[in-house]
């Protein structure tokens, strides 16, 4: 038929094979000789049944998502879904690997699915701003129920073989040989004849009596969705196939589809898809990768603790070291307790939590590290304690092997300097908690070798984190822009908002917490320390440190914690300080905007995004994004701050930003070339390299 799909005959079984490297996507080239291909069969009185199947390693991932939003070159998949699920001969899809998206819509107009022991199937475009488009929210709920549907589309989660053959979604597993089976499999259907029902016409899983419960669970999953459109939606078109005739629930899944995929959620969610694959990027493809086959962590606190699991979670062995037998111990036994935690939650088994324990050599010697091939120090954060860890490396460390910082804001140069292998030195920035935060800030130190760059970037994908490559400067991407958001916090706390109002102008923004609850999560001591470290004071929260008032963790921070609570309440105390400062400084209190709050907040964080790009800190905008979306929390459906700030208009920022430094002549207010530029041309390609 063509490269992308071809047919084959095994007796009166037509088996029709996609071969699209590397996800077999549905791109147009493979939709035109499919639709040709199942049109042709559907006619031939010598064919009995068919097989769908696919070539490589994965039954079809998806949708060619570089399609979206242009106009669709026919035919498109729901046209290839009605032909199919119309052939009155047995029709059955072989999947192996991944049936994602339209993969999966595929799969469920065939009349029978049979599976992989190892596959995964789902429906996933939530996560990129959408709902299934090509019938999938009205097709899956009559398989599996509506409850199941709901779940599946609305997390985006794929399921597995075993759980799909027992939610009835595919009808039967196995272990080898798949595609020779599914050829029994559909020889058998044509032998028994009869009428094979298609899905759409399949009722019995469906109960309208199932409402009331349905709508509870999707009233529970709207919380959830902070704004997200596409989760709401997802949730209306599974509705929709209890309430509706099948072909108006399909229409009204089309209406949905377009609102979506035409709006700006969905472009910044597909912006970030595109963004973390970007990112991973660095130039020259054929760069050797250095061999990880031990790791080696230096620190068993909160964080070294973190990282060395996440490294255990991805398969890699771990030498652990303490100063201390006593610390050492401590590390390990709250390690132990993480993984039993996920244990009771079910995410893990126990034997799964043997075996990561197992990959735990705990030490207090610096000699149990010579073995290992990247050394990732997590220790205080003073440069003095980090050098003399390097000087310790440089004379245990074998030839070749990587040794990383895990600092947050120091020099690593610096740091690199204090070996004689600043080649194999570079910066591992990891987010706590490291064994869950997806985000890592891979530092380019400036004699870092091009090899050892390309490993951990490699290793990190490995270990299912999102690496984004960054220059040296004091905190990189992340942290510098988040002193840039919050250089304004203290100042609008003494001109007469309260952190409650603040925090509130954040989250109703879309993000998760604002920054006083983050404080107090975090630990106001944590940047008390750094202030003090840089000569640096913040009237208020140096204030309620001097107290004692730390955040959560002591009960108080700028909110209360009572008897043990995480819910954040207000503080009249606090409130008074504030007042009480601000007496002392001649200001007096008036009444300030949520869009105040969020111009004097969020926009010196976009113009230190530009200050960046200028600096070459960060190769692109995109990457900008992909820290501050999956580090910091900013709202997925607004897609990073680089991106935001062409939905919000840099002609608007930029004119804001000159009225506030007009208005209070502080630096912060000061816009940066770039981002001037970037309000005439509007768009930041080319703008860094």
């Amino acid at each position: 038929m063509s490269n992308f799909v071809s047919v084959t005959r095994d007796g009166g079984v037509a088996v029709v094979s996609i071969d699209n490297p590397p996800v077999n996507a549905l791109s147009f080239h493979v939709r035109e000789p499919l639709m040709q291909a199942l049109v042709s069969l559907r006619d031939d009185p010598e064919v009995a049944a068919i097989v769908i199947a696919c070539a490589g390693r994965t039954f079809v991932a998806g949708a060619d998502i570089t399609e979206f939003g242009k106009p669709m070159q026919q035919p498109e998949l729901r046209a290839i879904i009605a032909v199919l699920e119309a052939i009155a001969k047995p029709t059955v899809a072989a999947i192996h690997g991944t049936a994602l998206g339209g993969g999966l819509e595929l799969a469920l107009s065939c009349h029978v699915r049979v599976a992989d022991a190892g596959a995964k199937l789902g429906l996933p475009e939530v996560k990129l701003g959408l709902l299934p488009g090509g019938g999938g929210t009205v097709r899956l709920p009559r398989l599996v129920g509506a409850e199941k549907a709901l779940g599946m589309i609305v997390s985006g989660t794929p399921i597995g073989a075993a759980e799909a053959l027992a939610a009835g979604l595919v009808d039967a597993v196995f272990d080898s040989d798949l595609t020779a089976k599914a050829i029994s499999f559909a020889r058998d259907m044509a032998a028994k004849g009869g009428r094979f029902t298609p899905v759409r016409d399949r009722l019995d899983r469906l109960d309208p009596a199932e409402l009331p419960e349905f709508d509870k669970q999707a009233a529970e999953l709207a919380k959830k969705a902070r704004g997200l459109e596409a989760p709401i939606a997802c949730a209306q078109a599974v509705r929709n196939a209890i309430t509706l005739p099948f072909d108006e629930a399909l229409a009204a899944e089309r209406t949905l589809f377009l609102k979506l995929v035409g709006g700006d959620q969905s472009r910044a969610q597909r912006h970030l898809f595109f963004a973390e694959r970007e990112a991973a990027k660095i130039p020259g493809k054929d760069l050797s990768r250095r061999k990880i086959a031990r790791i080696g962590v230096i620190g068993a606190g909160t964080m070294g603790g973190g990282i060395a699991m996440a490294f255990a979670n991805g398969g890699y062995p771990v030498t652990l070291l303490e100063t201390s037998g006593e610390a050492l111990q401590r590390g390990l036994a709250t390690i132990d307790k993480n993984y039993a935690v996920s244990v009771a939650r079910g995410s893990l088994s126990e034997e799964a939590k043997r075996q990561r324990l197992g990959l735990f050599k705990g030490t207090t010697d610096y000699n149990d590290l010579a073995d290992c091939d990247l050394i990732v120090e997590a220790v205080f954060e003073e440069m003095a304690v980090k050098k003399e860890v390097f000087g310790r490396l440089d004379a245990v460390a074998r030839p070749g092997a990587i040794l990383a910082t895990n600092t947050s804001y120091l020099d690593v140069n610096e740091i690199a300097a204090s070996t004689s292998r600043p080649q194999d030195v570079l910066g591992l920035h990891f987010f706590s908690p490291a064994n869950v935060m997806k985000l890592l800030e891979i530092v380019r130190a400036e004699k870092t070798a091009p090899d050892a760059l390309a490993t951990v970037v490699e290793l990190a994908r490995r270990i299912g984190k999102v690496p984004v490559v960054v220059g040296v400067c004091h905190g990189f991407v992340g942290n510098r822009m988040l002193a840039a958001r919050g250089a304004e916090s203290e100042a609008l706390l003494l001109e007469g908002a309260t952190p409650s109002q603040i925090d509130r102008a954040f989250t109703d923004f879309g993000w998760p917490m604002g920054p006083f609850q983050m404080g107090d999560l975090a630990g106001l001591d944590i940047g008390w320390r750094n202030r003090k470290a840089r000569g640096q004071t913040a009237a208020i929260a140096d204030a309620l440190c001097e107290q004692g008032r730390f955040g959560q963790k002591t009960g108080r921070g700028f909110y209360l914690y009572e008897n043990g609570s995480r819910v954040p309440a207000p503080d009249p105390d606090v409130e008074a300080l504030i007042r009480a400062k601000a007496a002392e400084k001649g200001i007096a209190p008036r009444t300030i905007s949520a869009d105040e709050i969020i111009e004097r907040t969020l926009y010196p964080l976009i113009n230190e995004g530009a200050k960046i790009l200028e600096e070459k800190i960060s190769a692109r905008a995109s990457d900008i994004d992909v820290v501050w979306v999956n580090g910091y929390g900013f709202p997925v459906g607004k897609g990073g701050p680089m991106f935001w700030a062409g939905l919000e208009g840099v002609d608007k920022i930029v004119a804001r930003l000159d009225h506030w430094h007009e208005q209070t002549g502080k630096e912060i207010f000061r816009v940066t070339p770039l981002l001037r530029q970037m309000a005439v041309s509007g768009s930041w390609e080319g703008v860094a390299s």
